[in-house]
């Protein structure tokens, strides 16, 4: 495995973490999929999203791979009237991150990040290491503390 961008952060910032291979399929980039592959709880298992607000401009939220956003609360959360979903086209120039790989780490710009209240559950969550086929295990407050990132209810 090569070390990805998400990895030499965080050795760089001597956060431990734990690194999972998968074999990629370009037909199922399902988080759920993944979830299986990996032989993680799909609760366990989050994937990074990113939105647009009308005020502020781009957030990010990481939620369990088997949930789905409520956009209300996402706005709630970001101080936004409306928010909305960004289009997989411009996930690359906006992130650095192609989807399947987007991870709340490394992105281009640091924006604001919600991590769903149910990552505390976890002595460890998962997300992209920002490529397909690789995904890392961290502590869920060590993330948070590290990206900046709050803890905040914004699924269905």
């Amino acid at each position: 495995m090569i070390k990805t961008n998400v990895m030499r952060l965080l050795d760089a910032a001597k956060i431990e973490y734990e690194v999972l291979e998968y074999p990629v399929d370009e037909n199922d980039l399902s988080g759920e999929s993944i979830a299986r592959k990996t032989g993680k709880d799909h609760t366990q298992v989050f994937k990074t999203l990113v939105f647009r607000g009308e005020k502020n401009g781009f957030g990010v939220c990481c939620i369990p791979v088997c949930d789905e956003l409520e956009l209300k609360k996402v706005a709630k959360a970001f101080g936004e009237k409306k928010v909305e979903m960004i289009h997989v086209k411009d996930l690359l120039k906006t992130t650095g991150y192609i989807r399947g790989g987007c991870s709340p780490i490394g992105m281009k710009k640091q924006f604001k990040t919600v991590i769903d209240e149910t990552a505390i559950l976890f002595d460890k969550i998962y997300v992209s290491a920002g490529i397909r086929g690789a995904m890392i295990g961290v502590d869920p407050n060590v993330l948070a503390e590290y990206i900046n990132a709050e803890f905040v209810d914004v699924t269905i």
